[in-house]
């Protein structure tokens, strides 16, 4: 009787392989956030207004949501490196619907169809995580995940500064040429031998057991609320500050506002150190404490809001703790059995874009009725609610870890 061969193990990533994934995940997590300095510019470009335009990174988000949805869970059957390689070069073929967009429609079909097909940024994690030696693992995890912060950052404020210096559209010409080197050398730097994969018979039962899971786990779904709240305010936010600013009234140029999304980086200092704390004092408290600080920047925004100098201290406690309410929420999913905490988090981060979606037309819509006094409550209100449902969340699990057993 004949032993079947065990699956071959793949080469481990060199150096320059990890570097060019991070690249990679930096170059096509940045092609949803080129907007959000130059959403003003884009909609004079286009001649449509500020709630009309809300629509293009609405969509973009919503669509993403869906995209981690049904096609995330395909890496499960199929080799994450095949699926890459697609998944990008559909991004590129859609950033080059963008460029050649004669009009707002096809414009914003072609941004939301490349938010469905954005799940490199998911895949490649898992790639590597099987080609690192094992005492490495943190270190790799680390590269990528800040790449995606990198890539945020660098869109936000080179898409300003481009703007200024041509036009919205070069932004987008640029964003273009960035996606055909990466795919060009993506097959490169994701080269290693295949991973054997299940047959792809229970695709349908898997989508399916995402639901199932969901329902049966309230601190998921209570961690799932906060944080598409969190993120909804996030572009809620940023897209409503960029229309404020760079309107007649307040009169800054979109190299500004890129200017003032670098402001962000503080979470690239901040979050691993808050993520230490929350370690220490446990992730419900800290999410707790993170909603506390970030309600009161919200609060601020107002009463600072009508020069870029005051509109720095309430961004400066904003990005100080805002991710660490999403990386806290991630850690109420650790202490749950590896088997289901993919698809627990599958549930969880489109919950997070779904919130993604509303705030981005949220924002541009209350901005387009009501202005900066509007906008700035709608801020309040979606901040009040991380704040209370943070509250609940904390005193559920105190209450829950003072019933003894039995």
């Amino acid at each position: 009787m004949t032993q079947a061969s065990p699956a071959p193990v793949p080469a481990y990533l060199t150096r320059t392989q990890e570097r060019a994934l991070a690249l990679t995940i930096a170059v096509v997590t940045a092609n949803a956030y080129y907007i959000h300095p130059i959403i003003g510019e884009v909609a004079r470009g286009f001649g449509v207004g500020e709630a009309e335009i809300g629509l293009v990174p609405a969509l973009n988000q919503l669509a993403l949501a869906f995209g981690i949805l049904l096609l995330l869970p395909l890496g499960d059957f199929y080799p994450n490196r095949r699926l890459c390689l697609i998944f990008v070069a559909g991004q590129t073929l859609c950033l080059g619907g963008m460029v050649l967009a004669p009009g707002f429609v096809t414009f914003t079909a072609a941004s939301t169809l490349l938010g469905f097909v954005t799940i490199a940024p998911y895949l490649i994690p898992a790639f590597a995580s099987r080609r690192v030696a094992p005492e490495r693992l943190g270190q790799v995890t680390a590269q990528l995940t800040a790449a995606v912060i990198f890539g945020i950052l660098v869109a936000r404020v080179g898409a300003g500064i481009i703007a200024a210096r041509a036009d919205w559209h070069t932004v987008y010409v640029c964003a273009l040429v960035l996606m055909v080197a990466v795919t060009a050398f993506l097959p490169f730097a994701m080269k290693s031998e295949a991973t054997a994969k299940q047959p792809p018979a229970g695709y349908g039962a898997l989508i399916a057991s995402v639901f199932t899971l969901a329902a049966r786990h309230p601190d998921m779904r209570l961690s799932a609320a906060i944080q598409g709240l969190n993120f909804a305010t996030f572009t809620a936010t940023w897209l409503a500050l960029a229309l404020h600013l760079t309107s007649p009234a307040m009169d800054y140029g979109t190299d500004d506002v890129g200017y003032l999304a670098a402001i962000a980086a503080v979470s690239v200092f901040s979050t691993p150190r808050l993520g230490r704390w929350a370690d220490s004092v446990g992730p419900r408290r800290a999410r707790l404490g993170a909603a506390v600080v970030q309600m009161t920047g919200i609060a601020l925004f107002y009463p600072l809001g009508h020069s870029i100098w005051g509109v720095m201290v309430p961004l400066l406690l904003t990005n100080l703790v805002g991710p660490t309410i999403d990386v806290t929420g991630r850690m109420t999913l650790f202490t749950l059995a590896p088997d289901i905490r993919t698809r627990l988090t599958t549930s969880y981060i489109v919950a997070m874009f779904i919130g993604g979606a509303i705030g981005s037309a949220l924002g541009t819509a209350v901005y387009d009725l009501g202005g900066w006094g509007a906008t700035c409550s709608l801020l309040l209100t979606m901040s009040a609610g991380v704040l209370l449902l943070s509250a609940h969340a904390e005193r559920r699990w105190r209450n829950s870890a003072a019933v003894p057993d039995g």
